[in-house]
């Protein structure tokens, strides 16, 4: 549902409790008194037979009998009685409950399933059950059983657990933390983290979002929210579990390495937020984020009047990933002319032990204006020749001094031993201070994380190479032939044609039933002077090597007949259970230089597919280098998931190696992610080893797991894929009135470039008309949020000329968090006016919308555009002013009404 009726939930006019009793411990009274003493503003009422009041509240007997229709209400009665409440509730016209009842139950018959059909039919709001509760202090509604009070501030957070909320609200106030508002899910049955995650996204209150995050339900849901909040706020997640495994056997090394907390973790790092591991940087992180927003780089400048400490800063910073600043010559020649002699010329800059706040601040100006360095760190070590409070003042009047045309550079602070006053000073300047530099440079790294995220999420990715082709049809049928046999896994020769419809190099395989069968399917290899592998051919062995079921280097008849006898007689005795159906025969492939990594596809019951890549070999569980990704992916994202492993630096070049060609390696990726894109059936796949040099990429050995395709996620589009994949489906090709032809498609995130070009040929008027202002320059970041679409809420289609491809037009529609309602954007280039292009694309953002499961378009249009407000009302749209400005017309339509 959305954002629907969140409002109730944090800003409500009325609030009723149902349940509670006069018992000091009483969950109900405990409730109540923290919503009064918080100085609720709004009318409070309380539900109860059995006592006539409650903390000073007179109590009635129903809902219905308070005497005013409670907006929200809080439920603190036993678990078989609050489907009953929440039916009476919605009768009284309450929009939203908070349900404080635990042991509730789960699946088919619980309290919970009866509650959750209630709330759906009666269009009623659930936090909980099996909550801490909410609180809202800007509403100065604090419905939760917390022990404190938080302060109003402007971080929002959500935890999935009652007892870690609590806890945080105790840690955030022994540090004077405020929030917007703090949320605890309990069972979650209703709203959920994407729906708070779309709330809090256009919260004016709220700057930083803060979440604890056990599980998810809905990953599809979850990432489209996740996604369109961190494009505009820091999101802070911490997750626990991390080292926890999977139950049971794992068949595949691709599924062993896609632990559950990897795959999170790749899925926070596809959405674009910030991990951390403990409650307090979780803190640490959104408070640094929130005051000091964003770096250009990851280079930091320390200024201290302690080396020690400076240079532990920057042992820090490197094991971090961060680089210590090199100071530009003239910095040095300035600080030359302004410090005393001995200091230290050199990053960190020491201003020695008696540093006054004269000499911070030449040091602190000198390094903000330096271009060397993206932040800088102010350290101050307590000694008797330096004041804490005077370096404090400096630093702090520097920052307010500086020119407003000057760059915004973070500046971060240390003052070791300081007993409130110096930080206190630094704080109200929005300076953060720490209480170690450990936690000062891990403070900095976050704005450093924060900006990659951000990046990643507005960067286009390169080209796909034009012979980029699938044959779709053949690896269908193969999937199909298996699953009709009741295979779980395919054989080696349909497992090797299977990756080369997806143009994955690898050695073709003979199947051999005997010893005999094996040497004559080695003869023509071997005539030709080579070597090949013998392997141990069976489906209920995962792993070759378990029972030594491998030979390689054989060069004779007579060594591949001793081989594949003694590796089936060998599988037989150790696994009698196992079905052996002979050997496999496969040619040597003999790449000196190659280096073994791992790509493979798994299965994860949350999000589903993951591509999985990282070092290979036999030891590859052993090495655990590895590195997750959700599909689908692109080239970027392909190099990326690449250069988060460790075997990624051997792959470059060193001593007499030449560099592998790490674009092959991402385009088998890509051609992975295409692979599951395209069969849902495709379980797992295993390429181990998949070998790498300067030549290029070639599978050794593989293994492909298929299962009958069932739906994952809800909704339209791939079943199984968390991330909402390209919809091939919106593709079309359309002949203009004008006789042209034009192809119609999604915009992808290549198509950068392509809206570049397409700006250049549009009239100035005609992008003021579209944009509502005068367009001089597009950014890649505004570029890019064009063609960065998630296309579960945001949809774009372009129009391609079919002979010379150039971009002749787009359209585009943007849903709300519900689903209800879609915003939509049209251009067509301005020499093709009159062509019925514009027509064209309206009549397929419709078609759009009905796809979407849309009820209305609507749109703001200029009044002076005359030619797209006639084109609205011939579509059916009704076009009424904007009460708010004179100059746009506000233009609707239900599409149920519009045309087909």
């Amino acid at each position: 549902m959305g954002t629907y009726a969140l409002g109730s939930v944090f800003s409500p006019a009325s609030v009723a409790l149902v349940g509670g009793s006069p018992r000091e411990r009483s969950l109900g009274r405990l409730v109540l008194r923290q919503i009064i003493d918080g100085g609720f503003r709004g009318r409070i009422g309380v539900v109860n037979k059995r006592y006539p009041e409650l903390e000073g509240v007179a109590a009635a007997p129903r809902l219905d009998a308070l005497g005013f229709a409670p907006e929200l209400v809080l439920v603190a009665t036993p678990p078989a009685t609050v489907a009953r409440v929440a039916m009476r509730a919605a009768d009284a016209g309450a929009r939203a409950l908070i349900v404080l009842t635990r042991d509730m139950g789960e699946g088919p018959g619980s309290h919970n399933e009866a509650l959750q059909a209630i709330a759906r039919e009666r269009g009623l709001r659930v936090v909980g059950p099996n909550c801490l509760g909410v609180i809202a202090p800007h509403s100065k509604l604090f419905a939760s059983f917390a022990a404190h009070r938080p302060p109003a501030g402007d971080l929002a957070l959500v935890s999935q657990s009652g007892a870690i909320g609590a806890a945080m609200i105790e840690w955030a106030s022994t540090r004077g933390l405020g929030f917007s508002a703090v949320v605890s899910l309990g069972d979650g049955i209703d709203v959920d983290f994407g729906d708070l995650l779309d709330w809090f996204a256009t919260d004016r209150h709220t700057r930083a979002i803060l979440l604890y995050l056990e599980r998810v339900r809905d990953a599809r849901k979850f990432l489209s929210a996740a996604r369109a909040a961190a494009r505009g706020k820091p999101v802070v997640v911490v997750r626990p579990g991390r080292h926890a495994r999977r139950p049971g056997p794992l068949s595949s090394h691709a599924a062993t390495l896609a632990t559950p907390d990897a795959v999170y973790d790749a899925a926070f790092r596809r959405a674009g937020l910030l991990r951390v591991h403990a409650l307090d940087e979780l803190f640490a992180a959104a408070e640094t984020l929130s005051h000091l927003g964003s770096v250009p780089g990851k280079r930091l400048a320390v200024l201290t009047n302690g080396a020690g400490t400076g240079l532990l800063a920057l042992d820090r910073l490197q094991d971090l990933g961060g680089r210590p600043a090199k100071l530009a010559d003239a910095t040095v020649a300035r600080l030359d002319g302004e410090l005393v002699r001995g200091w230290s010329r050199a990053n960190p800059v020491d201003l020695l032990g008696d540093a006054d706040g004269a000499r911070y601040a030449a040091g602190l100006q000198a390094l903000l204006d330096d271009p060397g360095n993206d932040a800088v760190l102010a350290v101050n070590v307590p000694t008797v020749l330096s004041d804490p409070r005077e370096t404090a003042e400096a630093t702090v009047r520097v920052l307010q001094q500086r020119p407003r045309g000057a760059p915004k550079k973070p500046v971060l602070a240390l003052w070791l031993g300081d007993d409130g006053g110096a930080s206190g000073l630094l704080g109200a300047a929005g300076v953060p201070t720490y209480a170690s530099e450990a936690e000062a440079v891990r403070g900095f790294m976050y704005l450093v994380r924060h900006r990659e995220a951000q990046a990643a999420l507005m960067e286009t990715p390169p080209s796909l190479p034009e012979d980029f082709a699938v044959d779709r049809a053949a690896a269908q049928a193969l999937v199909a032939a298996a699953l009709a046999e009741g295979r779980e896994w395919l054989d080696p020769v349909a497992t090797a044609r299977l990756l080369g419809a997806y143009g994955i190099a690898i050695a073709a395989p003979v199947l051999a039933a005997d010893a005999d069968a094996a040497v004559e399917a080695a003869r023509p290899l071997l005539d030709a002077g080579h070597t090949v592998a013998v392997k141990v051919l069976s489906p209920d062995i995962a792993h070759k090597s378990d029972v030594d079921g491998v030979r390689l280097h054989l060069a004779s008849a007579a060594a591949v007949r001793e081989a594949a006898g003694e590796i089936i007689a060998r599988a037989r005795r150790l696994r009698p259970d196992a079905r052996i159906d002979g050997v496999s025969v496969h040619p040597m492939v003999l790449r000196a230089k190659a280096r073994e990594v791992i790509a493979g596809i798994a299965d994860d019951p949350v999000f589903g597919p993951v591509v999985v890549f990282g070092r290979g070999g036999t030891a590859v569980e052993v090495i655990d280098d590895k590195a997750l990704a959700l599909p689908p992916l692109d080239l970027r994202l392909a190099h990326e998931l690449i250069g988060r492993t460790r075997v990624s630096r051997i792959l470059r070049a060193y001593r007499d190696v030449p560099a592998a060609d790490e674009r092959a390696l991402a385009l088998v990726l890509v051609k992975l992610a295409q692979l599951a894109a395209d069969i849902p059936e495709v379980r797992e796949v295993d390429i181990n080893p998949l070998l790498a040099d300067a030549d290029g990429a070639v599978a050794l050995d593989a293994r492909i797991a298929v299962a009958p395709s069932t739906r994952l996620h809800r909704g339209r589009g791939h079943p199984r894929f968390a991330v909402f994949p390209y919809p091939t489906e919106l593709e079309r090709t359309l002949l203009l009135s004008s006789g042209r032809e034009a192809f119609v498609r999604p915009v992808r995130p290549e198509d950068d470039a392509m809206f570049r070009r397409f700006f250049e040929q549009v009239s100035a008027d005609d992008l003021r008309l579209r944009f509502f202002r005068a367009v001089r320059d597009f950014s890649h970041d505004f570029i890019a949020r064009l063609v960065q679409l998630d296309y579960a809420r945001s949809m774009a289609l372009v129009a391609i000329d079919s002979v010379s491809g150039e971009m002749l037009g787009a359209v585009r529609l943007l849903a709300d968090s519900d689903f209800e309602r879609g915003e939509y954007g049209i251009m067509v280039r301005s020499d093709l006016k009159g062509a019925g292009l514009g027509w064209r694309l309206m009549q397929e953002m419709i078609e759009v919308a009905r796809w979407m499961g849309l009820s209305t378009i609507e749109g703001q249009v200029l009044r002076e555009n005359s030619t797209m407000l006639a084109m609205c009302r011939r579509l059916g749209f009704q076009v009424v002013p904007d009460p708010d400005d004179a100059t746009l017309m506000l233009v609707t339509l239900p599409v149920e009404a519009a045309p087909l």
